[in-house]
């Protein structure tokens, strides 16, 4: 019968030699590549270690439950909490239940258990369990260039044809619009990021902490992504901050707007966070800008930006279990910063 507990220094040969056998040797490399930074480095780390349970058979490692552990305001009140990442079962040992009793041993030692990028069968799984279902984060699109509405799945014929189509809006939408702030490159995030967020974190219903640790650990440190940052300036004071990278994508080149931070009132200097990223899309030669962001004030920032909101592939699920909240705390999520940089859906 398997027994669950937590991760051992010894563990890590076994659970790297069965992250090969369920997700193939590429996927495993990557994990490789992230566990030292991921999962030792997280400044939110544990001191009794990584936030990893394994369920064992003996001396034999069966599975697997990986989870990112952060800081997190819940309606003013900063809690610990985690994201859920890397669950995994032996193929041998898979629709055994391994997988429901991992997740619940996680669950049950978190102050947040948060779920982002949901598998179908992680989907199940939080509805079989009845968490609230908080729907996807919506995702948001700007078109660049007459490449940016090519579907890798469509006829060129085709993808030439819309392209035509849809030149004249593209054009209106992307137009350059002025900066009405200060914009800084930044290679670190120093301590007023951490004042920063002091300030803002009680505009917010629910957030990471995103402190100068977090920031520089998230952005900055990780080794399998680089990202551009920049600082919203007016006079000497920091007032928010955006992280972007640009990458190649099937039919085109995407900009990810990958964070966002500002005081959702701030209504210009959203903006002119906004259209430096744009600026910095042409320039890469970006077809296209996606976002992914849960905020109602940042969500309305974007579309009047010339973003269009788009079917959203990143499912989300929040349980608070340290804290009490209201019902109504799970069906009003306009007030919940999330973006495509928390969790680990930007690998």
């Amino acid at each position: 019968m398997a027994t669950i507990d937590t991760f051992r220094p010894e563990d890590e040969r076994q659970i790297t030699a069965m992250y090969r056998r369920v997700f193939g040797a590429d996927a495993a490399e990557g994990n490789r590549l992230r566990w030292e930074w991921q999962y030792t480095r997280n400044p939110s780390r544990p001191l009794e270690g990584p936030q990893i349970w394994v369920a064992r058979e003996g001396p034999t490692i069966i599975g697997q439950y990986a989870a990112m552990p952060v800081r997190v305001s819940v309606l003013g009140q900063e809690i610990g909490g985690s994201w859920g990442m890397d669950v995994m079962v032996a193929p041998e040992r898979q629709r055994q239940g391994l997988g429901e009793m991992l997740f619940r041993t996680w669950e049950q030692h978190v102050g947040a258990a948060l779920g982002l990028g949901l598998s179908e069968s992680s989907y199940r799984l939080f509805q079989k369990l009845r968490w609230p279902n908080v729907g996807p984060v919506p995702c948001f699109v700007k078109p660049l260039t007459r490449r940016a509405l090519r579907r890798p799945n469509w006829p060129m014929p085709i993808n030439r044809f819309v392209s035509a189509v849809t030149l004249p809006l593209v054009r209106i939408v992307a137009r350059a619009r002025p900066l009405k702030a200060g914009i800084e490159p930044i290679a670190r995030f120093g301590e007023e990021f951490t004042a920063l967020w002091q300030r803002l974190a009680p505009a917010f219903t629910l957030a990471v902490r995103r402190d100068a640790r977090y920031l520089n650990w998230k952005f900055c440190d990780a080794p399998h992504v680089r990202y551009n940052a920049v600082a919203l300036k007016r006079g000497d004071q920091v007032q928010g901050y955006a992280v972007y990278r640009h990458l190649q994508e099937a039919r085109g080149r995407v900009t990810l707007l990958v964070d966002l931070l500002a005081d959702p009132g701030d209504e210009a200097g959203v903006e002119t966070l906004l259209g430096w990223v744009d600026r910095e899309a042409k320039a890469a030669d970006s077809d296209k800008i996606r976002a992914f962001c849960l905020h109602g004030a940042f969500g309305r920032a974007l579309k009047h930006a010339g973003y269009f909101q788009v079917k959203s592939t990143m499912e989300f699920t929040a349980k608070i279990n340290a804290v009490e909240v209201p019902a109504s705390f799970y069906q009003d999520t306009s007030g919940w910063h999330v973006t495509l940089g928390d969790s680990d859906q930007d690998r």
